[in-house]
């Protein structure tokens, strides 16, 4: 069966929702020497990272794709590829100063990895943000330590969300400490403005 193309669409709603300063250079660099990891591994879902990764740039952060192994994967609704620059295992939280977790089906494989796993706790714990959207919470569950943390989730995630004794709200974006989480691609906007915001 053909994969349906989604990443076009998004795009649209970029130049719609943010103007077309999303793509023109700017003389004022917010994030200028931020730098940013973004969590994925095959089945990315493409709109939830092309387009933080493409604002939080936009905006002067320093992106680097890590995941399990490096390479190339391609996203689960799209024939979009990204390459995953570096293993968690050759990165240390050190290096970052928030990190993303889209979604889509990645986060079913991210969080069975205890190395991925271990990363986003002590990610957490230094008490840096640390970004998901729609499954991506699935990877900050399984850390095992945001009982009481209130999160957001695309709605198939609610109920592993109480499990883990964390509260779930159901908002475009959701603001614990160091956690933001997002629901859906239409919460791109808010959830890439809440990531820029905790890092100025």
């Amino acid at each position: 069966m053909k994969r349906e193309k989604f990443i076009f669409p998004i795009f649209l709603l970029i130049l719609v929702l943010f103007g077309t300063s999303v793509f023109a250079a700017n003389t004022h660099k917010e994030l200028e020497g931020k730098r940013i990891a973004f969590l994925i591994t095959e089945g990315f879902h493409d709109g939830e990272t092309m387009f933080p990764l493409g604002f939080l740039q936009n905006q002067g952060a320093v992106i680097t794709v890590i995941g399990i192994q490096p390479g190339v994967y391609t996203a689960y609704n799209s024939d979009v590829t990204a390459v995953v620059e570096k293993s968690v295992t050759d990165v240390s939280v050190a290096d970052f100063d928030a990190l993303i977790i889209p979604g889509g089906h990645s986060p079913a494989n991210l969080r069975e990895n205890s190395s991925v796993v271990d990363f986003v706790r002590e990610f957490i714990e230094a008490n840096k943000p640390v970004a998901s959207i729609c499954h991506g919470p699935q990877v900050v569950i399984a850390t095992g330590i945001v009982e009481g943390r209130t999160l957001t989730a695309v709605g198939g995630v609610k109920d592993e969300i109480t499990e883990a004794g964390a509260i779930f709200v159901d908002k475009e974006v959701m603001i614990d400490g160091n956690l933001i989480t997002s629901r859906t691609p239409p919460d791109l906007p808010a959830f890439s403005i809440a990531v820029m915001q905790a890092l100025k």
